[in-house]
């Protein structure tokens, strides 16, 4: 097992930045590792609740994930469980979580992606979420959340 971790700072209120993790609203505007269309979102935003995203890359790939919130503590701390949704992407769960730290102008946002199955899978996550990531920013700056 392996992990990965990811540090931005965002321009925005660590509640504006909460909100845009664990509203369907706000996932649809970043999540996905390209400027691919998420094609659905649903999220029971609570401990216990769960949430699917399907996104299309502009490769026309899709891709689907799931998993179920395990601590929500707004606007700080946002765990939950991920799963890809079928084929061979699917090694199995892994452990998703989202802190936010208050800095001056904005926040700083720390990912942190474990139970990860191997190098390979490591990597491949690096570069979806580095690229939702920059989405995320760019969705808050234009909604003018800074």
């Amino acid at each position: 097992m392996t992990s990965l971790t990811l540090v931005r700072r965002i321009a925005a209120r660590p509640s504006i930045v909460f909100d845009a993790l664990v509203t369907a609203e706000g996932v649809r505007n970043w999540w996905g590792p390209d400027a691919g269309p998420v094609l659905l979102a649903e999220i029971d935003a609570r401990v216990g609740g769960r949430f699917r995203v399907r996104f299309r890359q502009l490769n026309g790939d899709e891709h689907e994930c799931s998993g179920e919130y395990l601590e929500m503590s707004p606007p700080e701390r946002l765990v939950m469980t991920w799963r890809w949704l079928g084929g061979a992407e699917d090694p199995g769960e892994s452990r998703l979580a989202f802190d936010l730290r208050p800095i001056p102008g904005g926040v700083e946002l720390t990912l942190t992606h474990s139970r990860l199955h191997g190098e390979e899978q490591r990597q491949t996550h690096t570069d979806g979420w580095n690229g939702a990531l920059d989405k995320l920013e760019a969705f808050l700056a234009r909604v003018g959340a800074g």
